[in-house]
């Protein structure tokens, strides 16, 4: 999970330097951060031993001057309405930095997903969405997997709301393919940090053709982007789970870590691979250190170990303030969050649109949309940082919030 307080520590900062940049008002920053609904429901559920369990749910709505809200829905028993706040805001930029006709929102439930049944699992979904449905829909707010969820609780949802509004597919992205998810969701989030390290490359004028990457985190994001880049021509010389890391000179054989971890559950001893720490792996020189799994992974205490030349967030706010000011004095460029992570939201957004057309797309168109968005944005945060002197996280919320200004303007607000 997230920091909270190092993600709110990167959003507002890094929002207030850019309206400041901007030369906007301390009224029109106060309305870009101000969040347009914050909801909190009680969910009583009957646990399969006969308990009662109590659990808290959330859903804020930040902005949607573009669009509908939308943004993810985690299950983490750290839950709680200021974490899913910062990441509504997070959303709305995103969303508007890719310029996509969609607001930001974020959701969860403060449960431990592993430690309930799935029908618990499934009631508790059911519940919520009872809880909130007249505060969703596919014209107001769109849910989608995040931490702790995954395609079978959209479907639940689709199933729950459908149930009270009949059939609505678009009020939830992330879902199962045959109940109207889309190709080329699953590897979205992790191809486009592929796509956007493309982007950088081409740009700077460096090959990636016998780059090296490490990438913290073999989750569905870290394998995703570990594959993709691979077909890039990256080699990718170690990644890690939560309890180790694994590490080969000459490229890993992606293949055979998947199918070990599916068959082990680890990344332990793992043939013709060595294990190191996860401190040895932060430590690696590489070409891309890619942080893929928890936010806070960079701080003061280990920045000074690391030994890349481009950092690339996966993850949501993986580098504190503090530690990201110290990698840009040692010109460690950082490609951030809210563009390196967007290829998830794209994909989202690539549902829901077949989801109203009644209409689906191949694969190739997918994959097609999702490199011309990407590629655009990550050209527009660049030339901006270039033109602007200043760096990528600073173009990327610049560009954002200009967009959701403009759009806030053009309502007459």
């Amino acid at each position: 999970m997230p920091s909270k307080t190092n993600t709110l520590s990167t959003f507002t900062n890094a929002l207030s330097t850019a309206c400041e940049r901007l030369g906007y008002s301390d009224s029109i920053h106060k309305l870009l951060a101000l969040s347009a609904r914050e909801i909190k429901v009680e969910i009583p559920i009957v646990r399969d031993n006969g308990e009662l369990a109590v659990f808290s749910g959330y859903r804020v709505q930040h902005h949607n001057a573009r669009g509908p809200y939308k943004g993810g829905l985690r299950y983490h028993p750290k839950v709680d309405l200021e974490e899913v706040r910062d990441l509504a805001s997070l959303m709305t930029l995103k969303t508007a930095l890719m310029d996509i006709p969609l607001g930001g929102a974020k959701g969860g439930i403060d449960c431990d997903p592993h430690s309930l049944t799935s029908r618990e699992l499934e009631m508790l979904t059911r519940k919520f969405v009872k809880r909130m449905h007249r505060h969703i829909g596919p014209e107001m707010d769109i849910m989608a997997p995040d931490v702790g969820t995954d395609a079978s609780i959209m479907g639940w949802i689709h199933s729950e709301y459908s149930a009270i509004y009949g059939h609505s597919p678009a009020v939830v992205t992330g879902k199962p393919i045959n109940l109207g998810g889309s190709q080329g969701r699953e590897k979205a989030t992790g191809y486009g940090v592929a796509i956007v390290i493309d982007a950088v490359a081409r740009t700077r004028g460096g090959p990636l053709s016998g780059a090296t990457a490490v990438i913290q985190g073999f989750g569905n994001v870290g394998m995703h982007a570990a594959f993709c880049l691979r077909d890039l021509g990256v080699k990718v010389i170690a990644v890690s789970d939560s309890r180790t890391a694994v590490y080969g000179k000459d490229g890993l054989d992606l293949d055979g870590l998947v199918k070990h971890k599916q068959e082990r559950g680890t990344l332990e001893d793992v043939d013709g691979h060595r294990n190191i720490s996860h401190e040895e792996l932060l430590a690696l020189e590489c070409d891309y250190l890619i942080p893929a799994a928890l936010g806070g992974a960079i701080t003061r205490k280990n920045v000074d170990t690391l030994n890349c030349r481009h950092l690339v967030e996966a993850a949501n706010a993986p580098v504190t303030p503090d530690a990201e000011d110290a990698l840009l004095k040692r010109n460690v460029e950082i490609v951030p969050d809210i563009l390196a992570n967007a290829g998830g939201v794209i994909v989202s957004y690539f549902e829901w649109v077949q989801n109203l057309q009644r209409r689906a797309w191949p694969l190739f168109k997918v994959d097609r949309e999702l490199n011309r968005i990407l590629h655009g944005a990550a050209h527009d945060v660049m030339s901006r940082s270039h033109d602007e002197g200043i760096t990528l996280r600073a173009a990327a919320y610049e560009i954002a919030a200009m967009r959701v200004k403009d759009a806030l303007d053009a309502t007459g607000f």
